[in-house]
């Protein structure tokens, strides 16, 4: 394997067809490790998928593809006969139907012999019944089979092409042997009903696989084929495909339409249902400036938009991309499967061979002996243990996605259910994230009005996005105060605030500030502690102005009060994560008063509020908790929550935070509900239930099964069906994970 930074490594995608177990995972894992400059390979059996991280190359698909069908596979790419074989119920049935047309007719003599009918079928019919059924309907098995053992490894495949094989090759023997005129009981129908019971099961896989990846099929159905695009001039409409939209386009949305693109709207009011990307089912009210977007539905009146997101980025795109690459990753406890597959048919070949020895030498035919073993062969494919993981994850990234909660990897799915400690950001994760000025008291001896020392503090906020700044900047606007042009050398000073020289007129030329109490307290300045006691024990977050002489020396111009509001649901869900026994922290770079009052509001206890935090510092908050021993989800959704989400054991992101948040979060909630959270970690809960009881039954079949087919209480047809129905009752059993419905 190559050593390449991380930051020059490229991730690609690419579809294998004709894996069939845990052991074709190992195999088509390895064969692409072997690819030069390929750093890490992950295969998942139940999307027929491998995700390929390697260094950047034109020819890496051409040279991956290459090492995919060297190793017996069929390296494929999505296609529209996909698509429609998605929809159809009923897609890949024909090789059963005549699996199951041929084979009736030899099981019928075994099923009439319950009744007390003794009739069996000549030699010959039986023979030209299994044959279509051995070598055309199984050419599959040999093929893979071959090619497995040419690799020097083994696969579910191989042990089907050894069993039914042996059933079929013992059956010509006997026939061949028997005297002239004699009926010899010949085994053809345990080939034959072996192979097509194991289509059977197959073809069952493949319709619960296109029910568990339905949510990506409905995500990408959200998108319309065609636009309508306004000319510039004429404001006329014409239907322009959606894959040609550019951004600065106009279109018009009408009434009942899904919007094409993410945009703004520019004219119009209207309500649009966004249920399917946020998992919110009452529609939102839209009027011009705010944000649409593409694949939500408009309601009732006509919009008009300008395009502002197209192609792989737009909203809609990267969440079908945060589905798809979650269902493709490999869960953490895959990592096991995968050891006991790569030992489990090599194991079981030699199960086999001890059986037929053990037959033999107990003094049984060659003709029992062989059954037995083929009946071990047959019951010991590993098609359950490799779908027991994948098939859960797909179901469960499936249903959240449907619920506004995109997991973006399996390990955050998986190990969600661990969390003991969930640390909240609060500005904008717990709180509305809409702060207002509600009081701009100038200290005594100021010898500034408070529109002029508005003035001032909005100059200087004039450079930042922070929510704070919005609010000064709105304050100004509203009472009409003037601030443009006001400021030179405007700088941040990182977690402490902004400063900057104002111009005659608005400060005589000298540095201002708008700082923290923290930088206050540093710089030495005095802030009236009786007041600002006051504004602090009523939760405001509170700022003052200063004002610097000629030696540098700071003095507080002006206390600014800003207030925010928790989120509605802020309470009910902090409430629900005690509940769980989980232990709630709040950090914030307030004043720890203020923070202490906003954490009284939402249940959090004084205890767990790590206020006074620079943006830099929360990570280090984070980690500190980790060591501690607990397992640590955080919660946040800015530029300055990205360090603390990756540092967390899981991270979730606000979908109304930034890109960057998003980026580091393995979890994003699409509705920027913090209630989400704890639907989050229940979900993860029921996901592993589900992978455990799949690898339980997945393991069961075999330590249950292989024993009673070894000492001869399976007949082949019975390890046959058995084999099946295991692989079937793993993926039914994660299908539930669909009726999941968040608690109230």
């Amino acid at each position: 394997m190559n050593t390449t930074t991380q930051s020059s490594l490229q991730s690609t995608n690419l579809l294998v067809g004709g894996m069939t177990c845990a052991s074709c995972v190992n195999r088509v894992e390895r064969a692409l490790m072997r690819v030069p400059g390929v750093q890490e390979a992950s295969v998942n059996l139940a999307t027929e998928s491998a995700r390929v991280v390697a260094a950047p190359s034109p020819d890496l698909q051409a040279r991956l593809r290459r090492a995919v069908r060297q190793a017996g596979y069929e390296p494929r790419e999505a296609s529209a006969g996909d698509e429609a074989a998605a929809a159809s119920p009923w897609a890949g049935f024909m090789p059963v139907a005549v699996g199951l047309l041929l084979s009736a007719p030899l099981l019928a003599p075994m099923l009439l012999e319950t009744l007390g009918v003794h009739w069996m079928l000549e030699p010959w019919a039986q023979f030209l019944l299994a044959a279509p059924v051995q070598f055309w309907l199984g050419a599959r098995f040999y093929r893979a089979g071959w090619h497995a053992a040419r690799a020097g490894t083994g696969n579910m495949d191989l042990l089907v092409a050894l069993g039914t094989s042996a059933a079929f090759g013992l059956s010509l023997w006997l026939w061949w042997r028997a005297p002239a005129g004699d009926m010899p009981h010949l085994y053809f129908e345990a080939a034959a009903v072996v192979i097509t019971l194991i289509l059977l099961g197959k073809w069952l896989e493949s319709r619960a696989k296109r029910q568990a990846t339905s949510a990506i099929r409905a995500l990408q159905a959200l998108r319309p084929e065609f636009a309508h695009v306004l000319d510039a001039k004429t404001g006329k409409e014409s239907d322009v495909p959606v894959a040609e939209l550019l951004a600065g386009d106009r279109l018009s949305v009408r009434a009942g339409e899904r919007v094409p693109a993410d945009g703004v709207v520019i004219e119009g009011r209207s309500s649009v249902d966004e249920s399917m990307l946020t998992g919110e089912p009452l529609p939102v009210a839209k009027a011009p400036g705010e944000e649409l977007t593409g694949g939500s539905v408009n309601g009732e009146g006509r919009l008009v938009m300008e395009v502002r997101t197209v192609g792989a980025e737009s909203v809609l795109s990267r969440i079908i991309r945060l589905v798809e690459d979650a269902q493709a990753a490999k869960a953490p406890i895959q990592q096991l499967v995968d050891k006991v597959a790569a030992v489990f048919v090599p194991v079981v070949l030699v199960i086999a061979l001890v059986t037929m020895l053990g037959w033999l030498a107990a003094g049984a035919g060659i003709e029992q002996a062989l059954i037995h073993a083929v009946a071990v062969l047959v019951i010991a494919c590993p098609c359950a243990l490799g779908l027991a993981t994948p098939v859960a994850v797909m179901a469960g990234t499936g249903v959240a996605a449907r619920r506004g909660i995109l997991i973006k990897d399996a390990r955050a799915l998986e190990l969600a259910h661990r969390v003991d400690t969930v640390a909240f950001d609060k500005t904008g994760t717990l709180t509305i994230g809409k702060p207002t000025l509600t009081r701009l008291l100038p200290v005594p001896g100021a010898a500034m009005d408070e529109r002029s020392l508005l003035a001032a503090a909005a100059a200087l906020q004039s450079g930042s996005t922070h929510p704070l700044a919005r609010a000064v900047l709105d304050s100004a606007a509203a009472q009409g105060v003037a601030f443009d042009g006001a400021v030179r050398d405007l700088r941040a000073v990182d977690g402490r605030g902004m400063q900057g020289r104002l111009v005659a007129g608005a400060g005589d030329g000298d540095e201002w500030a708008l700082a923290s109490l923290r930088w206050c307290e540093e710089l030495g300045v005095a802030v009236q502690p009786e007041l600002l006691a006051q504004l602090q024990a009523q939760g405001a977050t509170t700022s003052a102005l200063l004002r610097f002489d000629a030696q540098g020396q700071a003095q507080a111009m002006a206390l600014l009060a800003f207030a925010d509001e928790p989120k509605p649901e802020a309470t009910q869900a902090v409430a629900r994560l005690r509940a769980r026994g989980l232990r709630v922290v709040m950090i914030s770079g307030d004043n720890r008063r203020a923070a202490q009052a906003m954490a009284e509001r939402v249940g959090i206890a004084a205890d767990d509020v790590r206020a006074e935090v620079l943006p830099g510092d929360k990570a280090a908050v984070v980690q500190a908790l980790r060591t501690n021993g607990h397992v640590v989800a955080m919660v946040g959704d800015g530029a300055n929550d990205a360090p603390a989400l990756a540092a967390a054991d899981v991270g979730l992101a606000m979908a109304h935070g930034t890109d960057v948040a998003m980026e580091a979060a393995g979890i994003t909630l699409m509705r920027g509900n913090v209630s989400l959270v704890a639907d989050a970690f229940d979900l993860s809960a029921r996901t592993v239930a589900k992978i455990r009881q799949n690898l339980f039954w997945a393991f069961a079949y075999n330590v249950a099964g292989i024993p009673l087919a070894a000492i001869g209480l399976l007949s082949p047809v019975v390890a046959g069906a058995a084999m099946a129905l295991s692989s079937v009752s793993v993926m039914a059993n994660a299908l539930l994970l669909r009726r999941w419905r968040p608690r109230a």
